[in-house]
């Protein structure tokens, strides 16, 4: 566990004006960060896993029920985070079905004709749904809705082992 202060300025628009105005007055907000880091072991191939639960046990360890933002970062660059209503449909067809028709998997990609591999595809849908997360932290929950889940979906075309940094700004 990594600790740092982090320290923003905070100036409203009047508040502006009056430091250029030659004014003394400035506000600042002190947090702490902490970061942690998740593993989970995936099967490739659009596997889309559930992490809220893991998510949550992370905020339990540092926000002690108060208020927050976690910022979530997938290490890897054929893995995504996005949040989606976890069930059937959607994890188990829609997701993929959807993306085969943006990046099929049996496409053409010059990334496989550069490295020798066939994981193209994995690649681009990544870069489309994005690495990183961020989520509010109400009274220690995370600001989800009702049928709301946070999920990593890999997109390899083999199992891997996956990681997600979480920094909890508190």
């Amino acid at each position: 566990m990594a600790e740092a202060i982090l320290i923003f300025h905070v100036f409203s628009r009047s508040l502006k004006n009056s430091v250029l105005d030659g004014g003394t007055s400035a506000s600042m907000i002190a947090g702490m960060v902490t970061t942690k880091t998740i593993r989970i072991s995936t099967k490739g191939d659009c596997h889309i896993v559930d992490i809220t639960g893991q998510v949550q046990a992370t905020l339990d360890d540092v926000v002690d029920g108060g208020d927050a933002t976690v910022v979530l970062f997938h290490v890897g660059s054929t893995g995504a985070l996005t949040t989606i209503e976890y069930e059937p449909g959607l994890v188990n067809h829609d997701i993929n079905a959807a993306l085969e028709k943006i990046a099929p998997a049996k496409g053409h990609y010059e990334h496989e004709q550069t490295w020798h591999d066939d994981n193209g595809h994995a690649h681009v849908r990544a870069t489309l749904m994005g690495p990183s997360l961020t989520v509010p932290v109400v009274d220690g929950k995370p600001a989800l809705g009702t049928w709301q889940q946070i999920v990593l979906i890999d997109f390899d075309t083999r199992p891997r082992n996956r990681t997600v940094i979480c920094q909890i700004i508190t």
